[in-house]
């Protein structure tokens, strides 16, 4: 058995989400139906998170395992030619057998990109929320800091749909990096956000309460107030999907292969 680890790019405008949804077009569809053809078996494929309907991804890490003898590479180009173009494969590479993108992952980067122009480029709504009113930035930027360290975000989660695992779910994460990133030239805002998971709806609820802060409606000081209230209608709005992508996930190196 080979279990084959890919590291994609994909367009997530036209897709409903990474995770396969009956009748409706999925990332983890479009790549199930392609590596079943290629293999001629019954496999399923397993990401590092679950991407929302319309979130992009430049870094996403999945993985399969399959008893074809294709190699690597093969595989690499064969999805390639096949995949619709919204879905790259930008590697591929046999990795051990205890190696899975979602168990292991120890991190992932997320960026929500806000464009600050008048008149925001044909080549940019798809990728980024138009926000070209005034912000506090700097107010923004101490407010986006106080995310970091161990806390309970059921403030900055959306519920799952269901009140008895709302309850029985812990909405205790780690963030490791939280900042804004603002590029003059570019005319861009750039939440950065580094955690091992997060929350559904978790890092738009949270850019959604920065351009509260931003606006004036909140203060950075409400941020340590808002995690402590763990009530989710006390916090900013869930921006929409288009602006953000999972940049990139890490792991830890023992998951290669021996003999590479």
């Amino acid at each position: 058995m080979h279990n084959i680890k890919l590291t994609l790019a994909y367009d997530g405008t036209d897709f409903s989400g990474w995770q396969i949804q009956a009748g409706r077009p999925t990332v983890q569809g479009a790549l199930t139906d392609v590596i079943r053809k290629l293999t001629q078996e019954n496999l399923t494929i397993h990401a590092a998170g679950r991407t929302d309907a319309g979130v992009h991804a430049l870094g996403q890490v999945a993985h399969f395992k399959t008893r074809s003898e294709l190699t690597a590479a093969q595989f690499l180009r064969a999805l390639n030619a096949l995949l619709p173009p919204a879905i790259r494969v930008l590697a591929a590479e046999e990795v051990g057998p205890d190696f899975h993108a979602r168990w292991q992952a120890v991190s992932k980067i997320y960026h929500y990109r806000i464009f600050r122009g008048r008149i925001v480029s044909p080549f940019e709504w798809r990728y980024a929320l138009h926000d070209p009113y005034p912000l506090d930035t700097e107010a923004m930027a101490q407010a986006a800091r106080l995310f970091e360290g161990e806390h309970d975000f059921t403030s900055f989660a959306a519920s799952s749909g269901s009140k008895e695992d709302d309850r029985e779910r812990t909405a205790v994460r780690v963030i490791h990096r939280s900042e804004t990133v603002v590029d003059p030239q570019r005319q861009t805002l750039t939440y950065v956000v580094r955690g091992r998971s997060f929350l559904r709806y978790m890092v738009r609820k949270m850019v959604g309460t920065l351009l509260d802060v931003g606006r004036g409606k909140l203060t950075p000081e409400d941020i340590p107030r808002l995690l402590e209230l763990r009530d989710r209608s006390r916090s900013g709005p869930t921006v929409p999907p288009q602006g953000l992508c999972l940049m990139s996930v890490e792991y830890p190196e023992p998951w290669r292969l021996e003999t590479q």
